[in-house]
Formats: C-alpha cells, sequence, structure tokens
C-alpha cells in the first residue's frame, strides 16, 4: 500500500502555535507530511529560509512524519517532487476563504491531480497570525502564549529585545 502524502505549505515566518496545530492535526491523518517553506514575492521576510525550517524542525521534532523543507517555485511541482497529492491549508475565518480557493483553484488548474484540503484552525488559534505576532514581539510584549518558547527567544533575538 502506498504512502498518504500531503504539503502543508506556508511562509511560517515564523511558526506559530496556529500553524502547529494545522500541522499536528494534520500528522495523525497522513503518513508523510511535508511542511514547505515557500517564498512569498507579496511579503517581507523577518527570517531568512533556513532559520525558519530551523525553527519549524524545532517545534515538529515530537512528529516522527513531519519533512521540512524550503522551495522557490510553484507548490503544484514541489507536491510532484514528494510526491503528494494533497495540499493542506489552514482557515482561520470566512475572510481567509476567498485568497485560498482563488490559490485552490489556479492550483488545479496547473495540476488536477492536486486536491486542496481545508481545516479550520482551532478556536483558541484563529485570530494568531505571524505578522500580529511580530508586530506584538517588536513592542516588547509578551508573545508566549502564540509561539513556542524558542520561537520567542529567536524574535526576542531579530527586534534586540
Amino acid at each position: 500500500m502506498s504512502k498518504t502524502r500531503a504539503v502543508i505549505p506556508g511562509s511560517f515566518d515564523p511558526i506559530t502555535y496556529g500553524h502547529l496545530d494545522i500541522i499536528e492535526r494534520s500528522a495523525d491523518r497522513f503518513d508523510e507530511i511535508h511542511v514547505c517553506v515557500l517564498k512569498n514575492s507579496s511579503k517581507g521576510g523577518t527570517f531568512d529560509s533556513e532559520e525558519r525550517m530551523t525553527l519549524i524542525e524545532e517545534s515538529v521534532k515530537h512528529l516522527p512524519n513531519i519533512q521540512v523543507h524550503h522551495f522557490n517555485g510553484l507548490l503544484v511541482d514541489f507536491c510532484d517532487q514528494v510526491g503528494a497529492k494533497t495540499i493542506i491549508r489552514g482557515l482561520r475565518a470566512v475572510s481567509d476563504f476567498e485568497y485560498e480557493l482563488r490559490l485552490t483553484s489556479m492550483n488545479k488548474k496547473l495540476n488536477s491531480n492536486i486536491e486542496t484540503m481545508y481545516m479550520m484552525t482551532s478556536a483558541n488559534y484563529s485570530f494568531i497570525s505571524s505578522s500580529i505576532v511580530k508586530e506584538v514581539a517588536a513592542y516588547q510584549a509578551d508573545i508566549s502564549p502564540f509561539v513556542p518558547p524558542h520561537v520567542e527567544r529567536a524574535l526576542k533575538k531579530k527586534f534586540n529585545v
């Protein structure tokens, strides 16, 4: 029997408990999860790809079926590369859906064999975004409820706080 593989893409700048919620819940449903750090041309980055990968790897080390990658290119090409037929996207609110629907439609046009599954973030994480966490961290506020301790330390170091 072949392994079920899924890709969880994102910028993960940085990884938050909301991201981890989706990754952990997905890890129970697939044999392999490939977390893929993608370069988002519309977002500036606080952490480079290698730093993001390191933060993710530390965050998921308790999950044996997770692999972390970075990729510059089309997501559907990465899916082909790792043999994944499923993309998992987390949704925080209805407002995320319109953007995600456009991405899904484009991916389907590019590769009709790949399906996208949406997973709602748990309610206690639904308001968290990497952008908001970075802004709060820059003002030296407590971000421990939103990110793992090693991510909090990395953000404090980036912002010299």
